[in-house]
């Protein structure tokens, strides 16, 4: 019986180590020196870089307080807002309380009258969400320009420019990256 279990014990152990240097760490190496070698900007997390630093990446929303920049989708991460590593939704269902509460004080809070983009009142499932719709750009447009003293045409303009289509012309909906614009915001103001 000792002699079966040893020789079924050595064929397993065998398939333990190179399955372990197989999938453990041949395989993991070779995509990411793929990815990096295909991908670069994204395997290096898609950084943005301007003025000899990073302003932060293309991938993951950051908070802007100001009115003079666009702001980005709620985000429920916690203990903070836009918290890599807590990446998650707010878990709130239709049936809690707390969801239409923090909706409201959300709509509340929004310049312009109107119907409220859903994108800028609600948390991405993430609560890194980078992008806002092109509706809930335009309806901070007003307050950006006003806090910017630029004409509300300039900053449309800049809008248009960073609004993304679909991906592949029928995938997703169309977006703008909310840190991009920002910082062309700011190259525009250093312009006038």
């Amino acid at each position: 019986m000792f002699a079966t279990f040893m020789q079924q014990l050595r064929p397993a152990a065998l398939m333990l180590f190179w399955m372990t240097l197989l999938t453990g760490l041949a395989y993991p190496l070779a995509m990411t020196g793929l990815g990096a070698a295909l991908f670069p900007a994204q395997a290096g997390g898609s950084l943005i870089v301007t003025g000899g630093g990073v302003a932060g990446s293309a991938l993951i929303g950051q908070p802007f307080a100001s009115d003079a920049y666009f702001h980005g989708r709620p985000s429920a991460t916690a203990p903070y807002e836009y918290n890599a590593g807590a990446s998650s939704g707010s878990n709130l269902g239709p049936s809690n309380p707390a969801l239409p509460e923090a909706v409201a004080g959300r709509v509340a809070a929004l310049d312009g009258g109107g119907p409220a983009p859903m994108d800028l009142v609600t948390a991405s499932a993430s609560g890194l969400d980078p992008h806002v719709s092109p509706e809930g750009a335009a309806r901070q447009l007003g307050r950006v320009a006003r806090a910017r003293n630029m004409p509300p045409e300039t900053v449309a303009a800049l809008v248009a420019a960073h609004t993304e289509g679909r991906l592949f012309g029928f995938w997703g909906e169309p977006r703008v990256n909310v840190l991009e614009l920002n910082l062309a915001l700011d190259a525009a103001g250093k312009k006038e």
